[in-house]
C-alpha cells in the first residue's frame, strides 16, 4: 500500500497541447510519486530553473521556454507535486510546505545534481525556490523573482491574500483555469483556459491546489514559520546576484519587491525592473519583457 495515495492524470488529457511541444521526463521523489519536469536543450551549460505557483503548471512557461533555449540557456520547469503531469496525493493532509521543498529539491538536485542555476520563481514557485535558495546557495549563481514573497507568519498577509485563501477553500468545483484567467490580463482562449483545467480531471484531482494558500504561514505558530525565519537569516546574508520583475498589476504581492531590495544584499546595486502591463500571471501577459530581462541579468555566467 502507498504511505501517500495519489492519482496520475491520464497522458491523453495533455496530447496536442497547442504551444506545448515540450517532451515529457520524470523521476520518483519520496520513493513513490511520480513527478513530471520538463528538460530543454540539455546540451547547453547554463541551465535556468522556472518554478510556477497555484493553480498553474509548466504550460505557464511555454511562451518562455523557446525565447529562453534561443538566448542559449537550458529549461528546467518542474511539475510541483499536485500539479500538471505530475502525481496528485488524494489527501490534503498529505501537502505540507515542507514536502514541497522536499519534492523539488530531489528533482533538482537529488535526480538532475543541477548546479550553478539561474532561478527564476513565481507564486509558490517563489516560495519554495527561496528556501531552497537559503538552505542550498551553493548550487545557485543567480536568482530572479517575480509576484511572491517568503512570509514567516510574523506579518500580515493583507486582504487581498486572505480573500483568495478563503476562496481556494469554498469554490465548489475549484476552475483552475477561470483562476489562470482572473489573475491575467491577457484574454485567454477557451483552449489555453482548458490546459490550464487538464491536470484535472475531477475534484479529486484538485487537493493540491485547493490546500495550497493554507500553506502560507499567516502567523508564528505555523509548522513552517521555523524553516522560513532560518530561511531569511541566511537570505539576509546573501551577497549571490538577485533580480525582483515584479509586475504592475498583482494585487496579492504588490510591494513585496521593496522588502526583498531592503533585506536581501544581492538584490543592492541590481536593475530591478518592474513588468508593465503584467497580472499576477505575468508569464502569460508579458513573457517577452521577462525573458529580456533575465537574458540581460543572467548573462554569459
Amino acid at each position: 500500500m502507498p504511505t501517500i495515495p495519489s492519482l496520475r492524470t491520464p497522458e491523453d488529457r495533455f496530447s496536442g497541447l497547442r504551444d506545448y511541444p515540450f517532451s515529457p521526463n520524470y523521476c520518483t521523489v519520496s520513493g513513490e510519486l511520480r513527478l513530471h519536469y520538463l528538460d530543454e536543450n540539455p546540451a547547453a551549460d547554463r541551465v535556468v530553473v522556472c518554478l510556477h505557483g497555484e493553480p498553474s503548471w509548466s504550460y505557464l512557461y511555454r511562451k518562455m521556454i523557446p525565447l529562453l533555449t534561443g538566448a542559449g540557456y537550458r529549461v528546467v520547469a518542474p511539475d510541483l507535486i499536485g500539479f500538471g503531469r505530475s502525481d496528485k496525493p488524494l489527501r490534503e493532509t498529505d501537502y505540507t510546505y515542507a514536502r514541497h521543498v522536499d519534492w523539488v529539491r530531489e528533482v533538482l538536485f537529488d535526480h538532475l545534481d543541477l548546479r550553478d542555476v539561474h532561478l527564476f520563481a513565481q507564486d509558490w514557485g517563489g516560495l519554495i525556490g527561496l528556501r531552497l535558495l537559503a538552505e542550498h546557495p551553493e548550487r545557485f549563481s543567480r536568482v530572479a523573482i517575480a509576484n511572491t514573497f517568503l512570509p514567516t507568519g510574523d506579518q500580515d498577509l493583507g486582504k487581498a491574500f486572505l480573500r483568495w485563501r478563503e476562496m481556494a477553500r469554498q469554490m465548489d468545483p475549484f476552475p483552475a483555469g477561470d483562476i489562470l484567467q482572473m489573475a491575467s490580463l491577457t484574454t485567454l482562449t477557451a483552449e489555453e483556459i482548458s490546459a490550464y483545467d487538464a491536470p484535472f480531471p475531477d475534484e479529486r484531482y484538485k487537493a493540491g491546489a485547493r490546500i495550497f494558500p493554507a500553506l502560507v504561514p499567516a502567523g508564528p505558530q505555523d509548522p513552517a514559520t521555523p524553516a522560513n525565519r532560518r530561511a531569511w537569516e541566511k537570505l539576509r546574508q546573501l551577497e549571490l546576484p538577485f533580480l525582483t520583475l515584479f509586475s504592475d498589476g498583482d494585487p496579492i504581492t504588490a510591494g513585496a519587491e521593496k522588502f526583498f531590495h531592503q533585506q536581501v544584499p544581492g538584490a543592492r546595486g541590481q536593475e530591478h525592473h518592474t513588468i508593465s502591463g503584467g497580472g499576477h500571471f505575468l508569464q502569460e501577459d508579458q513573457p517577452d519583457q521577462i525573458v529580456e530581462h533575465l537574458v540581460s541579468f543572467f548573462g554569459d555566467r
